[in-house]
């Protein structure tokens, strides 16, 4: 008897102490962690949106706006996790750029910034976060990929199997059509997170 409550209170112990330490290890890692996302997508800002000075974050209210108009748009795969107004030296606005996740992706959520011009005119994407199969929706991080989007004014995109043959088609990723999908939807979601911050219907 005397054993069982010797070893109960041990692992009673071991497990208050493995907890504490993990507790001050999480408190430890959690700033530097923090500190390096936001880096990671400071530069994906500057990356899409080269032109801006500076960014802004939009109210709470405007990005929940933004959120259930694309849903209802039919963009409920995507996610608008950010909205910043691009500014220039003068504080002035010139465009917007955006954080979107889209839930589609072959080997889950793909996390990216793109950035838009107040003409409409989509400077590019930047890939935050990507898990695809490695040689074939992991080419989506490619330069390749990602450049069929940049510098282009377009209401939607659309991918092709066939070759791109206008400014709104996009070369699929060969064997990778569900990737393919799931970026084509996350930047159409954000075109339309636009058009709705811009005062479109």
């Amino acid at each position: 008897m005397n054993k069982m409550i010797k070893d109960t209170i041990a692992i009673t112990l071991i497990t208050l102490v493995a907890g504490l330490l993990l507790g001050l290890v999480h408190g430890v890692t959690a700033e530097p962690i923090a500190v390096q996302q936001a880096k990671a997508k400071e530069e994906a800002y500057m990356a899409v949106f080269a032109d801006a000075s500076g960014f802004e974050d939009v109210t709470a209210d405007m990005q929940a706006d933004l959120q259930e108009k694309i849903a209802a748009d039919g963009f409920a795969t995507s996610t608008i996790d950010e909205v910043m107004v691009a500014q220039d030296g003068s504080g002035q606005e010139i465009g917007y750029a955006f954080t979107v996740t889209n839930s589609e992706g072959y080997g889950g959520n793909i996390q990216f910034a793109m950035g838009i011009k107040d003409d409409g005119t989509l400077n590019g994407i930047s890939i935050l976060s990507i898990s695809e199969t490695a040689g074939l929706g992991m080419k989506a991080n490619t330069d390749e990929f990602k450049n069929q989007f940049k510098d282009k004014q377009v209401e939607q995109f659309a991918y092709t199997k066939s070759g791109a043959s206008a400014d709104n088609e996009i070369d699929a990723l060969s064997g990778a059509t569900i990737t393919t999908n799931a970026m084509t939807n996350g930047v159409n979601a954000g075109l339309d997170a636009f058009k709705h911050a811009k005062g479109g219907n």
